[in-house]
């Protein structure tokens, strides 16, 4: 049996979706019989069974601990930043610095004879992938999961922008790219596009899709949601709404499907569940115009969520609208399960896009209202008629998102190993 040890940030699956990604690829190693050790710098216990989990200390009494520290209560209380050349100059902030230490600490510590060392990270952080460049002589065990372009300015457009220290944070991610025996990505365009600025990545790198395994419906119960109607033609949209994601198209398509079949407006739903404060003032507008329309506006949990997409008639997946977009998003996995079509409102270059097939039939740009439209009329009458056709039956997507499809990637990355 070979033993993995998993160094990660977080996998408290309510924090954000990357933590469940990343809890989700966790429970599929086990689920495959691998000997696995969790080191998470999550700041709480949490048990997983079976497995070894290891909650990693923060390091105090440290210069860059009081700085970090100093630096936090300064803004606090005085709204002044006094070290706001310290990113600029290092790439980097005293806190970011005390846990990339941290990590290493904990590495040190519990790494013992471990035959591969995945590190893995979510939002805008590699820390545990940064932490582990202090072990050269584990380079040809690490893994590295890039689960986003890194740094910002190589994501795609809209959203790439030039961070402070933006030159060490590339250095970084080279020396990953060049240090780390394997690379992984959720994304087969995301590892091409990453592989366009950091050319060892496409030598090294395998993809991983998200895991669909261990989803399930938490609350078997019903759950008593004001917002939500059996009874319905349901449209999901599940997920923030960033500022480069611009729900005014889906919003319009359904306005228009409405005009188009005014009976839907009592027997019909769109729902935005998810942070989307960068379109608060569009959507609170919105919401005083159309009754069946719900905006959560905030964060909503990953139970009620995932609930939500099994249920729903139709889930939305809404990427930017852009020439490229190589994300994966982690829904994914969970919309595939749940069953119900899948309506891609992304660029034809996408990697949800290439799954679903270019001949998928509702899949569009997501500033195509009358197309989105067509699309909802097409599925309310379905929905309304026979819906047992209302599926979205794609084994062979199933399949790539199964345990046995990782399991054979892990041989092709590992054949060597053998």
């Amino acid at each position: 049996m070979r033993k993995i040890l998993i160094v990660v940030e977080s996998i408290d699956v309510n924090s954000s979706s990357g933590a469940k990604g990343r809890m989700s690829l966790i429970k599929s190693l086990i689920a495959l019989g691998y000997g696995v050790k969790i080191l998470h710098y999550t700041r709480k216990n949490i048990e997983i069974e079976g497995v070894d989990c290891i909650s990693i200390k923060e390091l105090k009494y440290n210069l860059l601990y009081v700085l970090s520290r100093t630096r936090r209560l300064v803004l606090r209380h005085f709204k002044v930043d006094l070290f706001s050349w310290v990113d600029s100059v290092f790439g980097f902030s005293f806190t970011y610095y005390n846990d990339s230490n941290s990590i290493a600490a904990s590495i040190r510590k519990h790494y013992t004879d471990e035959d591969y060392i995945f590190t893995l990270s979510h939002g805008g952080n590699f820390k545990s992938h940064h932490a582990m460049l202090k072990f050269p002589k584990l380079y040809k065990k690490w893994v590295a999961y890039m689960h986003d372009p890194y740094p910002f300015h190589c994501y795609p457009k809209p959203y790439n922008w030039y961070e402070k220290g933006y030159e060490v944070k590339e250095q970084f991610i080279k020396d990953v790219s060049d240090k780390a025996e394997f690379s992984v990505f959720p994304s087969l365009l995301l590892m091409q596009w990453m592989g366009n600025y950091f050319p060892n990545f496409l030598k090294t790198g395998s993809v991983i899709p998200h895991q669909s395994y261990d989803l399930e419906i938490r609350n078997k119960r019903p759950l008593k949601l004001e917002y939500f109607d059996f009874n319905k033609f349901t449209i999901l949209h599940a997920g923030n709404l960033l500022k480069q994601r611009q729900p005014q198209g889906l919003v319009e398509a359904y306005k228009l499907f409405l005009k188009k079949i005014p009976e839907a407006k009592q027997n019909s739903l769109l729902l935005l569940l998810g942070d989307a404060s960068e379109h608060k003032e569009y959507l609170l507008e919105e919401k005083t115009k159309c009754s069946s329309l719900y905006c959560s506006m905030n964060y909503v949990s990953f139970d009620e969520a995932n609930y939500v997409q099994e249920y729903a008639s139709v889930n939305v997946i809404l990427e930017a609208d852009a020439d490229i977009s190589p994300f994966l998003p982690g829904k994914f996995p969970h919309c595939v399960k749940s069953n119900s079509p899948i309506m891609s409102l992304a660029p034809e270059q996408s990697e949800v896009r290439r799954l679903l097939g270019l001949d998928y039939k509702y899949a569009c740009r997501p500033s195509d209202s009358t197309v989105i439209s067509e699309f909802l009329i097409e599925l309310y009458f379905l929905w309304k008629e026979t819906p047992e056709k209302l599926k979205l039956n794609r084994p062979d997507i199933e399949g790539y998102l199964s345990t046995e499809f990782l399991q054979k990637q892990l041989n092709a990355m590992f054949k060597n190993e053998q």
